[in-house]
């Protein structure tokens, strides 16, 4: 059974690129012989993350994002059985939110700075979806 899980955190550290280069480089590695696909969205010390794949291998990865010493304040936005992948051309693509135009943030969000804990799962995943859909996601598997 496939399922997606949303969640958010924030980087542990202000300046997250160490943090962040690191986190895409272990998934991308652990994902692909997990079945795991997603995007990682990171920006202003927030990160936003979808993950798909099958129902043990998401739920063990979140607990360990949960975990890790990376991430702080971890939030669980979405959580659903799906019938296929949204993601599935993506080990783990990635996106920068602070280089997003801000009137794409301003779409889902009350400011041009995105703030994916005042808002619902399904908004935060809309923005993902626009974000795929206007190709703002990158490294493809």
């Amino acid at each position: 059974m496939l399922v997606r899980l949303l969640y958010v955190s924030r980087a542990v550290h202000a300046h997250a690129e160490e943090a962040t280069e690191s986190i895409l480089n272990s998934a991308k590695a652990h994902n692909l012989s997990n079945g795991i696909t997603g995007v990682l969205c990171y920006g202003g010390g927030i990160f936003l993350q979808a993950l798909e794949g099958g129902r043990k291998q998401v739920n063990e990865l979140y607990t360990h994002i949960v975990k890790d010493p990376r991430h702080q304040d971890v939030m669980l936005l979405a959580y659903e059985e799906i019938e296929e992948r949204r993601f599935g051309g993506w080990t783990m693509g990635q996106v920068r939110l602070d280089k997003l135009n801000p009137s794409v943030v301003l779409k889902y969000s009350e400011t041009a700075e995105l703030d994916p804990y005042a808002v619902s799962g399904r908004v935060s995943f809309a923005l993902l979806e626009e974000l795929m859909a206007t190709a703002a996601i990158i490294g493809r598997a």
